[in-house]
């Protein structure tokens, strides 16, 4: 096995946000989305605390030093986490100190409390009274025996009251902060052509003399504190316990999870910070991370739009040009293969799709997998009419899907009282694949429809998320799609059935071989002499069975080129490889979130979208779904779009063996973005078609 320096899964993936944070810094986006991507950031931040160090700080805790598959011990990772963390938080004020200059360029004032004017203070005062105030319940935390437990979706006001003259001993109290309930920003009355915005924990710091008048203090210092807990659901192996207790048990327990992270305003008083801590049982091991005067900074993703002159630049999707002007998306579908490429092409149609299926007399059943759903999903909507309409409905609900569980357990009750049949999943394997199937009866003939995505069927989030969505009636992907929910309908009877899929790939039974032998056939033809080729679209790649087969490819003189947006753990740059690998990262105004595969084959390439990462996770623990390309066209039209992103010189980063996020130098080349270009390669190929 090739002697290799290894790339840490969470250090690389530290490496990722920090290239939100890059497009935070670039003083070419416009203001608004430079302030969205500091509430990405601090998002992703959160997420990491809450799954990758709190798995961490649980193996230090059980004395697991199986070095997992990062080959380190968990504490060092946390020390450089903490590190890298830091100092990561120093560059993220420096950006934002940056932005609010921008801000007061454009007469836009981010005001705190001691910076109003009468006007506003007695609006202040009066929406405080009206609206705040029924929602806050102070918590005097020295006289309560057992400190609370702080949620860690929140924030709070740590308060230090005390008498100027000192004539009454101070006190220590909390403030919870409802921006859960209420905006995180409240606009002023403005003047002069001016917009000023205060946050909602300024108007509550704004009022504590209000809030805590019977005490008899005149003195008030208040500061943000923040707990990041272990997100992680415990499922217990208790037969006798279904899933969904399980999972409701696990969702209390989550809220009640071990600090993983205690972050505070660096200005806190230092009395005050140290009780907290040790109230709070904090040991010194635990990531105290000081910051600036504002955390939660994800709600500032939502940051009001009003205040600014332009409007959002991001272009309306539209219909892909084959689906203009027809009747119905089914009479297409039953032809020939649509490729679907979100959030350039509408999501419409994959609803239309199966709003046709609810109210067709020919369809007698629709089965298709959930993992997560828009707010008010237009999916759901679709399905519930179909069981109005006499059709059998299926869907396989993933409960596990971190973060959306509680989501997914309200969808499962709504869609069980609509007569849908709901599936929980397999038990220890998330069904992480996005599959549908529609069954039709025409002239005594059964005909499967449907579609494989590589994203979810969530109308919010495809607005945003670069992904593939194939719809097609191929006798033998729907073959295999149709075993699939045998298999998810009875696990425990129908296990090897996965094994008889024949055209698609499918984790965890066969995906890890039919990549290997992939990529092993590009070997051969390197040796021989012949051309070869791998490209990649993938969200993360840490797998290591399969970095050491690319290693090989590599050195056999493959040439690979690979678009990973996230976790990269394959160091590019060896002087074995006969060619370079060729490796970036996009981050722009959309995530990118497809997953295609491309081997060169020997010149009829094969082409794959995937909802699989190269993770072991996805390879060996999931259902997962890889589906090949058939029509010449689509296959094209995807290798176009991935050579377009491999081209890009605007936001591609450059993954190199130091996790340097170099921009890709575009020199005297032309230079391409390539979100910008695949919109315009999409919208070209419609104008034609409606020319044609």
């Amino acid at each position: 096995m090739l002697k290799r320096k290894i790339i840490f899964r969470d250090i690389s993936w530290l490496s990722f946000n920090a290239r939100v944070l890059q497009e935070a810094a670039d003083d070419t986006v416009p203001l608004r989305e430079r302030i969205r991507f500091l509430g990405i950031f601090s998002n992703n931040l959160d997420e990491f605390f809450r799954v990758r160090v709190a798995a961490l700080k649980r193996m230090i805790e059980l004395g697991n030093r199986s070095r997992m598959h990062l080959e380190l011990d968990p504490g060092a990772i946390i020390e450089e986490i903490q590190d890298k963390v830091l100092e990561q938080q120093k560059e993220f004020e420096r950006i934002w100190n940056e932005i609010l200059r921008e801000l007061r360029k454009q007469d836009i004032f981010l005001v705190n409390e001691k910076q109003l004017n009468r006007e506003q203070q007695k609006f202040i005062l009066n929406y405080f009274q009206e609206e705040i105030r029924s929602n806050i319940v102070p918590l005097m935390i020295e006289s309560i025996h057992e400190f609370p437990v702080l949620n860690d979706k929140s924030i709070y006001l740590a308060c230090k009251l005390s008498k100027k003259d000192r004539s009454i001993p101070q006190k220590y109290a909390l403030v919870s902060v409802p921006a859960r309930r209420l905006s995180r920003f409240l606009i002023l009355p403005s003047s002069q052509g001016r917009q000023y915005i205060i946050l909602l924990e300024d108007v509550i710091r704004f009022c504590l003399p209000s809030i805590f008048a019977f005490f008899g203090y005149d003195n008030f210092a208040a500061h943000i504190i923040k707990v990041t807990r272990d997100a992680e659901i415990d499922i217990d192996n208790d037969v006798s316990t279904s899933l969904i207790q399980k999972i409701e048990k696990g969702l209390k327990n989550r809220k009640k999870g071990k600090p993983v992270r205690f972050i505070f305003d660096k200005a806190i008083d230092p009395s005050l910070l140290t009780y907290l801590v040790k109230r709070m049982g904090l040991k010194d091991k635990d990531s105290l991370i000081p910051g600036g005067r504002i955390h939660n900074f994800k709600d500032f993703i939502d940051f009001p739009e009003s205040v600014f002159d332009y409007k959002k630049l991001r272009k309306k999707p539209f219909i892909h040009p084959d689906l203009r002007n027809i009747k119905r998306v089914t009479d297409l579908v039953l032809k020939k293969d649509v490729l679907l490429n979100f959030p350039y092409h509408s999501f419409d149609s994959v609803i239309d799709l199966l709003r046709e299926a609810a109210i067709d007399p020919e369809v007698s059943s629709i089965k298709i997998t959930c993992y997560r759903l828009a707010p008010r999903s237009k999916i759901i909507n679709a399905l519930t009419n179909a069981v109005r309409n006499g059709k059998q409905v299926t869907v396989v609900l993933e409960l596990r899907a971190r973060f959306d569980e509680e989501a997914n357990l309200e969808w499962k009750e709504e869609l069980e009282e609509a007569g849908v049949k709901v599936l929980l999943g397999v038990h220890n394997m998330k069904v992480h694949a996005k599959i549908c199937l529609i069954k039709k009866r025409v002239n005594n003939q059964t005909i499967h429809y449907g579609f494989v995505s590589t994203g979810n069927l969530n109308e919010r989030t495809a607005q945003i998320y670069g992904d593939h969505c194939i719809l097609t009636s191929d006798r033998n992907i729907m073959a295999d799609v149709n075993r699939i929910f045998n298999y998810l309908e009875q696990p425990k009877t129908r296990g090897p059935i996965l094994k008889t899929c024949k055209t698609l790939m499918v984790s965890p039974v066969g995906m890890r071989k039919q990549l290997i032998q992939l990529i092993s056939r590009e070997i051969a033809f390197a040796r021989a002499g012949k051309p070869a080729l791998i490209i990649l679209k993938l969200n993360s790649l840490s797998d290591e069975i399969l970095i050491d087969k690319l290693y090989e490819a590599a050195r056999a003189g493959v040439e690979i080129k690979l678009v990973i947006r996230g976790i990269f753990c394959l160091p590019t740059e060896n002087k074995k490889f006969k060619i370079p690998i060729q490796a970036i990262s996009i981050v722009d105004e959309y995530l990118e979130h497809a997953r295609v595969m491309i081997f060169g084959n020997g010149g009829k390439e094969k082409v794959f979208i995937s909802s699989a990462d190269w993770m072991v996770r996805n390879i060996d623990h999931r259902i997962e779904v890889a589906a090949p390309v058939f029509e010449q066209n689509i296959k094209q039209e995807l290798k176009d779009i991935v050579l377009i992103q491999l081209k890009d010189n605007i936001k591609a980063r450059i993954l190199d063996n130091d996790l340097s996020n170099q921009y890709v130098n575009p020199r005297n080349t032309r230079k391409v973005r390539s979100q910008v270009e695949t919109y315009n390669y999409l919208y070209r190929k419609m104008m034609r078609k409606n020319q044609s």
